[in-house]
């Protein structure tokens, strides 16, 4: 994929150190009615690496990605995006800065053709040239998608919806990409071609933060990751160490 977005101006320069975080996350907390899905979470994501949050159902993983693109209101804490403040925007300016999010379910159009899918997640830009590269750089990093551009997206399988999502997404050129269990319900194989796609968005200099339940593998794509437990950080700490951290095993890898 391509790094420089040209319909974007780039960040300030005084962001443009990778050892500056391009997300960061303090002290936010959700509430729905009188239940505290996020309690305090705090994390931060630096220019190109890719970060797996991890946890069990009900952790609060989902509600900080969608705090994150302001779905969902905060009842206390701060966000920053290359030092915009996250706050006060509405999701479609939180998008329009550069961040783009995959959902759970894919939510793709099942009744429009996967072309025209991918042309709906450009609709931050005008130029059709621009837009015909990109679809282009989905197609490699996806060929499946280029052998099915004119079906419908309802009849791709699982592995082939979720690749269009993601797809999709990276038609908005971001720079950050949030995925949300982008293994869920697809087979092994597909799971695995989908992470190796996830490693060359971040290799194409995509900054990426990744909901998985396969911790596995989602901690041997990432850098670093943190662990959620009930709407709080528990654990955070580099990749490899997670993956032999004895209560990351026991929890969540099988012992």
């Amino acid at each position: 994929m391509r790094t420089k977005h040209p319909t974007r101006p780039e960040p300030p320069e005084s962001f443009a150190s990778a050892a500056t975080p391009l997300l960061s996350v303090h002290g936010i907390e959700v509430r729905y009615g009188g239940i505290r899905a996020l309690k305090g979470v705090s994390l931060t994501v630096r220019r190109g690496e890719v970060v797996a949050l991890i946890g069990s159902n009900g952790a609060g993983k989902t509600t900080t990605l969608r705090s994150l693109v302001r779905l969902v209101p905060w009842s206390a804490g701060t966000a920053s995006f290359a030092g915009q403040e996250l706050g006060p925007l509405g999701t479609e300016e939180v998008a329009a800065l550069g961040v783009s999010l995959v959902p759970e379910g894919r939510a793709i159009f099942p009744n429009l053709t996967v072309r025209e899918n991918l042309e709906l997640g450009a609709y931050l830009h005008r130029d059709a040239r621009i837009i015909g590269e990109t679809i282009d750089d989905v197609v490699k990093l996806f060929p499946r998608l280029g052998e099915r551009m004119r079906q419908e997206g309802g009849t791709l399988s699982g592995g082939e919806q979720q690749m269009l999502a993601i797809g999709r997404a990276m038609m908005a050129r971001p720079s950050l990409l949030l995925l949300d269990e982008p293994s869920l319900g697809i087979a092994p194989n597909l799971a695995r071609q989908i992470f190796g796609a996830i490693r060359q968005i971040a290799e194409a200099g995509v900054t990426v933060l990744v909901v998985e339940q396969n911790t596995r593998l989602a901690l041997e794509v990432a850098a670093r990751g943190y662990v959620l437990r009930t709407g709080e950080v528990a654990k955070e700490g580099k990749a490899k160490e997670l993956l032999e951290d004895p209560m990351v095993k026991e929890a969540y890898l099988g012992g």
